[in-house]
């Protein structure tokens, strides 16, 4: 009932707020944007138990067409393939959880951060051969899983092993649900991911998965468009309302602490 209470008045805030901010933002006609996504990164984006693609990306990105006055058409693509193709102007806009990164700005342009988070270590609820970085790197044994190209995947490589993008410790999957599949299968003894994800599977886990040791760092998530978008700055517009007025913290208490999922 708190929880309900809770979500029923920053709804009610939200859509004060948004009538005031509206008039200060661009109306783009009614404009349809083509977003991509993978649904793989809970609780960003992923698919529920009935089917249904859900999570906080989303509840943003419906805010952010009502203030903007623009259709979003949704589209599915898998991590490795999505920052070449919205380079290559086949989609809008990106959203998957994607780290703003100097090398990726070299391709695509970013949105101003919507998020920051956390590089946590994450591995199975009983684990006891290692507790931080220092002791899994130590331990030959000790596999990880990381998806290529992602920030886990160069943290793992430079930060906890040898600096060898090659290392045969790091098993590479095609996504990260996948990734933490393998981990609690036992096929793998580590997941890096950073705390939006790894808090929400915890969370979900009961008990069959836990954080250690230290944080490794942030990170900041904006969404990705083609080079020289004119939907950057109205987007940009957008996020900045959406912070100041409440909106981002209402759906970070959502998704980070109302919900659970698989219910």
């Amino acid at each position: 009932m708190k929880a309900f209470v809770l979500a029923a008045t920053l709804a009610a805030a939200t859509v004060t707020a948004t009538a005031s901010f509206a008039a200060d933002l661009p109306d783009l006609g009614g404009r349809e944007v083509v977003v991509v996504t993978e649904n793989a990164y809970p609780p960003l984006q992923f698919i529920d138990g009935s089917g249904n693609a859900v999570g906080w990306e989303y509840d943003a990105m419906a805010e952010i067409a009502g203030r903007l006055n623009i259709t979003v058409a949704y589209e599915n693509i898998s991590w490795d393939a999505m920052i070449p193709a919205v380079s290559d102007g086949q989609y809008d806009l990106g959203m998957t959880g994607i780290t703003i990164r100097d090398d990726r700005a070299e391709v695509v342009d970013f949105s101003d951060p919507y998020m920051r988070s956390e590089m946590i270590m994450m591995v199975r609820g009983d684990e006891d051969r290692f507790t931080d970085a220092a002791s899994f790197a130590a331990d030959p044994d000790l596999l990880m899983a990381a998806q290529p190209g992602t920030t886990p995947f160069y943290v793992g490589v430079y930060d906890v092993l040898d600096g060898d993008e090659a290392n045969p410790r790091i098993i590479k999957f095609e996504t990260f649900g996948a990734g933490v599949a393998a981990l609690r299968a036992g096929d793998v003894d580590l997941v890096l991911t950073d705390s939006t994800a790894g808090n929400g599977y915890v969370a979900a886990s009961d008990g069959g998965l836990k954080i250690v040791g230290e944080k490794l760092g942030t990170e900041d998530f904006g969404f990705i468009f083609p080079k020289g978008s004119d939907l950057v700055a109205p987007i940009n517009a957008a996020i900045a309302a959406m912070k100041d007025d409440g909106t981002i913290d209402a759906l970070n208490t959502k998704w980070f602490l109302d919900y659970k999922m698989g219910e």
